[in-house]
């Protein structure tokens, strides 16, 4: 006699400001029975509130959002809800939008205008603990590691510390600072210190900025 096990369905939280679009993707996520949307917002303030309530597996998230831009969103979901998967949802390609979603902890993302068997099939790598890439935005990624470095940018200028270093490779992965301060056991204020003395020494204007010279330097 055979045993039927239950899966439950992945819980799933909308971010979008489109009520069209917003409606779209609940009706069409709503329809596969391994995903349950428990809710939709459109303002990023709010979705912040919503997903402290819900605890969502996988939050959808836009960028332009009023209130709260999805990058800062994704940010502060990452730093009180580690459990919760974000996708950014947006129509972005450019390096700078890219690069600011990844190193804010988002575990994906993925370009508006995809169908809906391709945004169901980031949603489920996302929810398996994989990281999920929409194959626009690994060409643009591609194409920014290729660029050959500014004047005076070189490898032999950045001076890291061992800690520092430890530090840095965990920003390019995305994590949080509470995140990054969880893995190397120390305090996530210690991390915020490394992380300026990072963005010092790369030169850059913000966390992004220096992951995306890390990289481009071979230092990670």
């Amino acid at each position: 006699m055979s045993t039927q096990i239950d899966i439950k369905p992945k819980t799933i939280l909308i971010v979008e400001d489109n009520p069209m679009l917003q409606v779209g993707l609940r009706h069409a996520l709503s329809a596969q029975p391994a995903f349950q949307v428990i809710g939709q917002v459109q303002d990023g303030l709010q979705a912040m509130s919503v997903a402290v309530e819900l605890k969502p597996d996988i939050a959808l998230v836009d960028i332009d959002l009023p209130g709260m831009d999805g990058i800062t969103l994704t940010q502060r979901i990452k730093e009180i809800l580690p459990n919760t998967q974000v996708i950014i949802f947006t129509h972005y390609t450019n390096r700078t939008k890219v690069m600011a979603a990844l190193t804010s902890g988002a575990n994906g993302y993925c370009v508006k205008g995809v169908s809906i068997p391709q945004l169901e099939a980031a949603i489920t790598a996302v929810a398996e603990g994989n990281f999920y890439l929409d194959a626009k935005i690994a060409e643009c990624l591609l194409q920014n590691l290729r660029q050959p470095l500014a004047d005076g940018e070189e490898l032999e200028e950045v001076k890291l510390t061992p800690r520092e270093m430890q530090v840095l490779q965990q920003l390019v992965e995305g994590k949080s600072n509470t995140e990054i301060g969880r893995e190397l056991r120390i305090s996530a204020n210690t991390i915020k210190g490394h992380v300026q003395q990072i963005i010092h020494k790369l030169k850059a204007s913000d966390r992004t900025q220096a992951a995306v010279k890390a990289l481009r330097l071979g230092l990670v």
